[in-house]
């Protein structure tokens, strides 16, 4: 069991940093959070990835990412579904103590951990762990901080939301970041085996 203490705290911090938001910005936290708007994005790295890298390491890497995707996004709704933490936006003491929540807010019920935290930790780790494994004359430090900074603000898009707690954040974007380093070192591995077979 999470102590008393922890989960106040969590509550009192996650109602502050919601309330930094306002409604002239609404819009743009509206826009990062949601998902299908970066698909073009990610489509446009797969292309980078196969140009810099050439065909067989772009695939690696596009292999990579999907699998650290897929991966994180599963766990984090079997977290959900087993935790059974409510939202921000359905928990009672949250809504009493005022609450921000925008327009455009969906989700289950349950919020421990996000998985939008865990898919763009994942997705940024894959990416830029993915061009440094597979290409070493760049150190791809611009895109790195990019990426990450990019994870970020759709992961603090999320408590602007009222749909998660702070801590589902930064569990979530720990565990995507760990998941992407992880698998991508797995699949090149992998790749390494049927490149020397």
């Amino acid at each position: 069991m999470i102590p008393d203490s922890i989960i106040q705290w969590d509550q009192n911090a996650t109602l502050w940093l919601n309330q930094l938001g306002t409604g002239s910005w609404d819009p743009f936290w509206t826009f990062m959070t949601a998902t299908k708007v970066w698909f073009p994005a990610y489509i446009l790295f797969v292309v980078f990835a196969f140009w810099r890298l050439g065909w067989k390491k772009g695939i690696a890497v596009t292999l990579t990412l999907i699998a650290t995707v897929v991966f994180t996004d599963q766990f984090s709704v079997y977290v959900k579904d087993s935790v059974q933490r409510l939202r921000p936006c359905y928990n009672a003491w949250m809504q009493t103590n005022g609450l921000r929540l925008p327009e455009g807010m969906n989700g289950n019920w349950f919020g421990f951990f996000s998985g939008h935290a865990s898919n763009t930790f994942g997705f940024a780790a894959a990416s830029y762990f993915g061009l440094k494994l597979y290409d070493n004359r760049h150190k791809y430090l611009a895109y790195g901080i990019g990426v990450f900074i990019w994870a970020a603000i759709v992961s603090f898009s999320r408590i602007i939301m009222g749909a998660h707690f702070l801590g589902d954040i930064l569990v979530g974007s720990v565990f995507g970041f760990a998941a992407g380093w992880s698998v991508v070192y797995l699949m090149h591995l992998l790749f390494e085996k049927i490149v020397r077979s």
